[in-house]
């Protein structure tokens, strides 16, 4: 059953290695990294890499698939202009968890409320209050951090690496349909896997038009990747990978996370946890959602997946908001403010897994992305910020209040008669 729950994350996670093993041989991420370089300055990329990401994942509802796709190309970008690789990085994740974190579309921003019990545009609307700022603390910091780095940027390797590109690959306008072509379907809200596979197909379209027309050679490549064979070695290690065989790993500890995590609630570790943190709060506003944030940072280090780190501290503090008389959606952007925001910042949780096999940067130790991905540093900090002083806490009225008593006591009498039966 644990497992289940995380089937279809670890399709698109290969449906997400065929589209970059035929995006980069296709000539799509070598396009965009081209007409990056092009069209990119170094002391606004930060910046707006951070801004592209968050229009991307915004459109898609998928930091995956931003990152991925998107981010691989802005990686290529901020190499090419002298960018360190973990400010890139730490710029893309802000602004990919941005989009999976506010977009209708992403399936944490309608798990949360459906766990919380809040509505989805209730939830969204609500979260603007703490990610807004969080975004803008961050944009400032990428405009700071550019300067600095724009100055040191190379102009003359930049040129350089537009000609190796040109070298091993066709450029071309058109090549950058397959992009625009899954953000479009996504955005229409087409299912994700039928668009990936879309995305794919016209992948292996581009990769006829480099001059790979043998099924033979396009099945080994969308398998096992793509190696560069440029004399440029930072384009080999850039335009090399993809592939579903080198999702597997990752896909391996999905696996074993979501295994871990569904023993670690069956067995009623969660709960007992919980009860202890619920006295440590003291009956407080700011101490509840204090120990809310912390439980989704917890369940992320230890059950190392997202979900649970939304549903097992839903669960927990569900009654506990209910009897500070909060309304639902106070509940569920905690969850969104620390348990989708934070999961990218362990590198055995999925997420964080997941973010280091796209992006090539670890999170932590000597060139770390953790401390440039400001934006989900600064969310769980303003949110218990407004824990403590009410800002946006909004509260029940006697009428909400009432009709949520009722409701419980009503499942707790389904659940006597279901055990009795």
């Amino acid at each position: 059953m644990a497992i289940s729950r995380s089937m279809q994350a670890m399709l698109i996670l290969m449906m997400v290695g065929l589209l970059i093993g035929s995006w980069i041989p296709g000539g799509v991420i070598p396009s965009l990294i081209y007409y990056g370089l092009m069209v990119l300055n170094p002391t606004i990329f930060l910046f707006a890499g951070c801004l592209l990401c968050c229009i991307v994942s915004l459109a898609t509802g998928t930091s995956w698939g931003t990152a991925g796709t998107i981010g691989v190309a802005l990686i290529g970008v901020g190499m090419g202009l002298g960018i360190d690789p973990a400010m890139t990085a730490g710029a893309i994740v802000s602004g990919a968890y941005f989009g999976d974190k506010m977009s209708p579309l992403s399936d944490t921003t309608n798990l949360a409320p459906a766990v919380a019990g809040s509505t989805l545009f209730d939830h969204i609307r609500h979260m603007c209050w703490t990610t807004g700022p969080s975004l803008a603390i961050a944009l400032i910091v990428y405009l700071v951090l550019g300067l600095k780095a724009g100055g040191d940027a190379d102009m003359s390797y930049v040129t350089a690496l537009m000609t190796d590109i040109k070298s091993e690959f066709g450029i071309s306008i058109l090549y950058l349909l397959p992009p625009v072509f899954v953000i479009a379907c996504v955005a229409l809200k087409l299912p994700a896997l039928p668009s990936l596979i879309g995305g794919v197909l016209m992948g292996v379209i581009c990769m006829a038009f480099q001059g790979i027309v043998s099924p033979k050679a396009w099945m080994l490549t969308l398998n096992y990747g793509f190696e560069s064979t440029n004399a440029n070695p930072d384009l080999v290690e850039l335009l090399s990978g993809g592939g579903m065989q080198n999702m597997m790993w990752t896909i391996s500890l999905i696996m074993c996370a979501m295994v871990f995590g569904g023993i670690v609630d069956c067995t009623g570790i969660m709960a007992t946890f919980a009860r202890v943190l619920l006295k440590l709060a003291k009956g407080t506003r700011g101490g509840l959602v204090f120990m809310t944030i912390f439980s989704c940072i917890f369940v992320n280090a230890v059950c190392c997946d997202q979900y649970l780190a939304i549903i097992l501290p839903g669960r927990m503090y569900k009654e506990a908001f209910e009897d500070m008389r909060l309304k639902p959606k106070n509940l569920s952007r905690c969850l969104e403010d620390a348990g989708t925001i934070t999961s990218q910042f362990f590198p055995w949780n999925t997420c964080g897994a997941t973010m280091r096999t796209f992006l090539g940067v670890n999170q932590w130790g000597t060139g770390g992305y953790g401390p440039y991905a400001i934006l989900n540093w600064c969310n769980p900090i303003v949110s218990i910020i407004y824990g403590f002083t009410g800002i946006s806490m909004e509260k029940m009225t006697e009428e909400e209040y009432e009709k949520v008593l009722k409701e419980r006591e009503a499942e707790k009498k389904a659940a006597l008669e279901a055990l009795s039966a």
